[in-house]
């Protein structure tokens, strides 16, 4: 596992640790019942204080990305464990709202919302599900309409 921080980002480092292991857990490099550096030594590799290792590891266990095991070290769980659906279901609506915010600011209605998505969907599925349209929905909002 590879973990990159940077002093610049604004962004606390245990929460970069946190969210760079996150990343490695649901993009299935890190496996379920694979074991994580220890805290002194993810401290040391990354000369960062061990406290911070500490709040990264708690916050992934609290998340249930891992366990830590007394006298053992952290563990990865298994990615379909309740916790971990919980929190992508919490970076799809958080996605989605962004998405809506863009599409309010482009004066997109409920309808071209949903045509963008629909041409979203279908050209993600496999190419024999059907065909997938390329041209991008206009779904403009008129005047005088609610949103």
């Amino acid at each position: 596992m590879r973990v990159v921080l940077s002093n610049t980002s604004g962004v606390p480092l245990y929460e970069q640790i946190k969210e760079q292991v996150k990343a490695a857990i649901l993009a299935g490099e890190l496996a379920e019942g694979d074991a994580l550096p220890s805290v002194r030594g993810l401290a040391r590799d990354l000369r960062i204080s061990v406290i911070t290792t500490t709040r990264a590891y708690a916050d992934l266990a609290q998340e249930g990305f891992i366990t830590n095991v007394a006298g053992k070290g952290a563990f990865v769980l298994g990615v379909d464990s309740e916790l971990v659906r919980e929190q992508l279901l919490r970076q799809v609506e958080d996605g989605l709202t962004a998405a809506l915010d863009a599409a309010r600011l482009a004066g997109l209605d409920r309808d071209g919302v949903v045509e963008i998505l629909d041409t979203l969907i279908a050209t993600d599925e496999p190419e024999d599900a059907g065909a997938a349209t390329t041209d991008r929905p206009t779904g403009h909002r008129t005047e005088g309409q609610d949103q």
